[in-house]
């Protein structure tokens, strides 16, 4: 059976008959062409319809982002047959939405919201459903500097508030509905972390201007690549107390993109059965994590701006590794904790797939741009429980990446 483009979903045909005749012809062509090369890869009318958002979206947005769009063409042809729709939590982190030396700005953000709309797209295209979490890092850090009265739950959750609408923005502006949860995650107010905080926030600075201002407001800096940075206090989450909400929305019907558990979640405790805030960020690969597993997801994959694992990072010998067992990452961290800025995304790649009670699970840490690829094997890291003599590495020559 074939699809012609009268079967196709109105909003598409809609907007094509609005354009002018030449490009109408082309518009008309180019849908006709994908719903037929789409009917023999078994693709639903949906898939063509997120297919033809996620391209028009490239288009309108960048050129970099074009051959996210020729992905999204390959997709059209064969991904659909390869591998099944599956469920998946996407955590994407705060600098994917302001760039370091950015001014936090709403118009900063959106634009940078926009340039991942085609790589989050792609997965949809191919029929998996994506709940997406993000980070708040950058942002939670400069709400601080501009609200020093505030807690940093009540940060959180202004954050949230503020990157979820950006984002909805973003992806209904590409024709895909978006429902943004502010959340609270719980966690235990006695986690040995209030006493050794290591979550960066806010903006970087030079070592002189970061030791003035700790000690004229009393922060913990730390050291973060060749800059300093505030840390704060980030706890394990134990639970997020709206994901009750976020199920109904994944299991009954709801077609369009669900972001939940924003800057790992405003962390919350129990005291006496009341629900009180709590002075932390939660890191949102660990709670990207909980809530995959508590979800069932099939897959958790961390977007970095930078790519997957490397061995020997920076070093002639270095490599990416292409897949990896839990085991084989544990028995080669150094102390209690993965180093870098990596450690957190290894730490939650690794619970998620031991902790999931699914024997496939996987986990994937790789870059933005790379989402089309990454699913494939193509680029980034996969974490899973099974591969052969338990690390498999990229045979591509190093590039610039996160080191491990």
């Amino acid at each position: 059976m074939q699809f012609d483009c009268c079967q196709l979903p109105g909003e598409v045909l809609n907007r094509a008959s609005q354009l002018p005749a030449t490009k109408r012809k082309f518009r008309k062509t180019r849908l006709q062409r994908w719903s037929t090369a789409g009917a023999t890869a078994g693709l639903s009318v949906q898939v063509h319809f997120e297919l033809w958002r996620a391209s028009r979206a490239a288009v309108k947005m960048s050129p970099r982002l074009l051959r996210v769009a020729h992905n999204l063409r390959r997709l059209s042809d064969d991904a659909a047959t390869k591998v099944a729709p599956q469920r998946i939590v996407l955590a994407v982190g705060g600098n994917a939405l302001q760039r370091r030396g950015d001014r936090l700005t709403i118009e900063n953000m959106l634009k940078a919201a926009k340039q991942m709309v085609p790589s989050i797209l792609s997965l949809r295209a191919a029929g998996h459903q994506v709940l997406l979490t993000h980070g708040n890092g950058p942002q939670v850090g400069e709400l601080a500097l501009e609200r020093s009265a505030a807690t940093f739950d009540v940060l959180g959750a202004e954050s949230q508030g503020q990157i979820g609408y950006v984002l909805a923005q973003a992806f209904q502006s590409a024709g895909v509905p978006t429902a943004c949860l502010v959340t609270q995650t719980q966690v235990d107010a006695g986690d040995k972390a209030f006493d050794n905080p290591t979550k960066f926030v806010g903006p970087v600075y030079g070592f002189k201007e970061a030791e003035a201002l700790a000690n004229q407001l009393d922060w913990t800096i730390k050291q973060d690549g060749e800059y300093y940075r505030r840390v704060v206090a980030s706890p394990k989450p134990i639970a997020v107390l709206q994901l009750d909400a976020v199920r109904v929305l994944l299991e009954n019907g709801y077609e369009g993109l669900v972001v939940a558990g924003g800057g790992g979640g405003a962390p919350v405790s129990r005291v006496f059965g009341d629900v009180v805030g709590v002075e932390a960020v939660v890191d949102k690969d660990a709670t990207g994590a909980l809530m995959a597993r508590e979800l069932e997801a099939d897959g958790l994959i961390i977007l970095t701006d930078g790519g997957g694992i490397w061995h020997n990072f920076g070093k002639p010998d270095g490599r990416e590794m292409k897949a990896v067992t839990p085991k084989y990452l544990k028995a080669r961290k150094t102390g209690q904790k993965f180093p870098g800025s990596m450690g957190p995304k290894i730490s939650a790649a690794i619970s998620f797939v031991e902790g999931s009670s699914k024997p496939g699970a996987w986990a994937i840490i790789g870059d933005l741009n790379d989402a089309a690829e990454l699913m494939s094997g193509g680029k980034g890291t996969k974490v899973c429980r099974t591969v052969t003599d338990e690390v498999e590495w990229h045979t591509s020559a190093p590039e610039e990446s996160s080191p491990s």
